[in-house]
């Protein structure tokens, strides 16, 4: 079964017309992960808007339900999980406080420290935020089969591990 030619495919073509001189095979492959990640990204922004959360607030909080009951981290350690800066998280945390969606309690094991914790209004918005990402994503991939979905993860995870920490 041939796919249809895509834009991706009239863009290299343009190139390859433009700069023989030039291989351009990496665009066939790049260039629609760009795509792809532009379409992930607009589907992610919408399922999040429908659960009156941002981008980041779901990565904050999916970070802490990730970690299980009783769904707390450090500060440190939701640096770790979503790669910002400490004063970065420091106010993301506030403002999520201030919605009601963690809060902050002193760390019992460092007297210096605090534990943000995932409230139980935040616990039901990350999961009904989380189902609807998923059914997006899930039509996302429709049109490949299980199969094909698994070898294209193989295949991604190869790319991404020497970038990988």
């Amino acid at each position: 079964m041939s796919t249809p030619p895509d834009d991706v495919d009239r863009i290299v073509e343009a190139w390859k017309r433009e700069r023989p001189d030039l291989d351009v095979a990496p665009l066939h492959v790049l260039s629609r992960i760009s795509r792809l990640a532009r379409r992930l990204d607009l589907d992610r922004a919408q399922a999040f808007a429908r659960h009156s959360l941002e981008s980041w607030e779901f990565d904050v909080l999916s970070a802490l339900r990730r970690a299980g009951d009783p769904y707390r981290l450090s500060p440190g350690q939701l640096v770790q999980e979503t790669l910002v800066t400490s004063g970065t998280m420091t106010n993301r945390v506030d403002r999520l406080e201030r919605r009601g969606l963690v809060e902050r309690s002193p760390d019992p094991h460092d007297r210096r420290g605090v534990i943000v914790e995932l409230t139980e209004s935040g616990k039901r918005t990350v999961d009904a935020a989380m189902a609807d990402l998923l059914e997006r994503e899930r039509q996302l991939l429709a049109e490949l089969p299980a199969r094909q979905r698994t070898e294209l993860a193989n295949l991604l995870r190869r790319l991404l591990s020497p970038f990988e920490s």
